[in-house]
């Protein structure tokens, strides 16, 4: 039987926790784990934990766990958890930071979520605003289906739902700055 060092895993564990915790500025002690959070959660039915318990893994020091569940992939951060919990937990901000952390230590879960987060960041900081057009364009093809929504296109184009030329917002530079703000904070995963 292999002789295993605690101490050391459990000080790496305490620090992933703490990190997590700085990064969404939410205090794992906080939850009681009433799984409020996890009855609420409209995704639930499709994660491997429930959001209750991806805090109780953080809280317990098995961060790595968590970082490889899909649970902080799929969530919507709909806030439904977040109203419900009488502690007032904002688990979306701790999902994020897990999501985060997990994308830092390529640990991504679900390819495509983080295909169409990137690409969707990518569109907020070039337009200010989502190019529904592009985003559909640049997220099939970085996902391999070419044209998988391709017969849709023609329909919405002449209808005037979609446009092949972008919109940008006036000021594009003062959003363009948050995105800089947020990178030099060690955000920004694109």
């Amino acid at each position: 039987m292999e002789r295993v060092e605690l101490s050391g895993v459990l000080r790496g564990n305490r620090a992933l926790k703490e990190q997590v915790e700085a990064a969404s500025g939410v205090v794992l002690s906080d939850c009681y784990q009433c799984g409020k959070c996890s009855a609420g959660c409209p995704v639930a039915f499709a994660m491997d934990y429930t959001p209750r318990q991806v805090i109780r893994l953080l809280q317990l020091g098995l961060g790595e766990e968590a970082l490889k569940s899909r649970t902080p992939w799929l969530c919507a951060s709909c806030q439904a958890c977040y109203t419900r919990c009488p502690r007032e937990v904002n688990l979306p901000r701790l999902m994020e930071a897990v999501r985060q952390e997990a994308r830092r230590r390529g640990l991504i879960n679900d390819r495509k979520v983080d295909v169409f987060d990137q690409a969707f960041l990518k569109s907020l900081e070039r337009y200010g605003r989502a190019h529904e057009m592009g985003l559909i364009i640049q997220y099939n093809l970085q996902t391999g289906q070419p044209f998988k929504d391709a017969l849709m296109g023609p329909p919405l184009l002449l209808k005037g739902k979609i446009s092949p030329f972008p919109a940008k917002i006036k000021n594009i530079n003062q959003v363009k700055e948050i995105f800089d703000r947020v990178r030099q904070k060690g955000g920004g995963g694109h």
